[in-house]
């Protein structure tokens, strides 16, 4: 049986997406390795060439196109599911003077940030710093930060927490752009044979069909991963990051896709 080397991050979309595979619900041909890690974590493992399949940002496809290859399933993307800019003053206001704070230097978030940034902040340089998301979310509630951006499942907290909504950015790159807003993919080493990727594929179709089949979406597996204790607010981040692009990209994700790299790559 071969081993693959797998990546995914604790947050409730990954875990209801792959569940069944690493759980072994479901049969696989393969033998499953499986690391767990934050977003950023799993891009640098996968620029080191660390994971046979992985799922990371799409902010970090233009680094690693050489060495790995888009899946046609498995990702995050969708519409109304953006990262958002949040501050931590009673003023909703963004401060370009201000350092703001970014879930890392690769991912997705970050490449939103500065495609808003570069639209409309007329030529400035923006001040940023990089954490890791859940840090950014205590820095704003401390006040140790002014602005950061937030992802995950701090987009359904932070009204409750007194914090101020300053940009919604995936709002902002559907206006933009007309698609929808590209946040996770799921990507396989070239090195692998292609019959070995179709299998891959669907196996991680397999394994999301059979979550969706159950009668809880929210899983004791997804519950421990994700350390939330209200699964109102796990099952909303499923519904909002496990969309149909998650089953197949489509044409739709592929030019959404497109609009990212160019941005990332001008």
């Amino acid at each position: 049986m071969q081993k693959l080397r797998l990546g995914i991050s604790t947050c409730p979309n990954d875990t209801f997406i792959y569940e069944a595979l690493v759980q072994g619900l479901i049969h696989s041909e393969f033998a499953w390795e499986v690391t767990f890690a934050d977003v950023q974590t799993l891009n640098e493992m996968v620029l080191a060439g660390n994971l046979d399949v992985a799922k990371v940002s799409c902010g970090v496809l233009p680094q690693i196109q050489s060495n790995y290859r888009l899946l046609s399933c498995g990702g995050a993307m969708g519409y109304g599911c953006g990262p958002l800019l949040l501050s931590s003053r009673k003023s909703a206001s963004f401060d370009p003077a201000s350092k703001t704070f970014l879930p890392g230097k690769n991912t997705t978030a970050a490449a939103l940030f500065f495609f808003w940034f570069a639209t409309t902040q007329g030529g400035r340089r923006p001040i940023v710093s990089y954490a890791f998301f859940d840090e950014i979310y205590q820095k704003l509630l401390s006040g140790q930060c002014f602005q950061g951006v937030v992802i995950h499942e701090k987009r359904f907290t932070w009204e409750q927490d007194g914090l101020k909504s300053l940009v919604d950015l995936g709002a902002f790159w559907e206006a933009e752009t007309r698609s929808p807003i590209p946040l996770g993919c799921t990507v396989a080493k070239k090195n692998l044979e292609s019959p070995v990727i179709l299998a891959v594929e669907n196996e991680i179709r397999r394994s999301l069909d059979f979550a969706w089949k159950r009668p809880n979406l929210v899983s004791d597996f997804i519950r421990k991963k994700a350390q939330i204790p209200d699964d109102s607010v796990i099952e909303k981040h499923i519904r909002m990051f496990v969309t149909e692009f998650t089953c197949d990209i489509g044409s739709d994700g592929e030019r959404s896709l497109d609009y990212l790299m160019k941005h990332l790559t001008v």
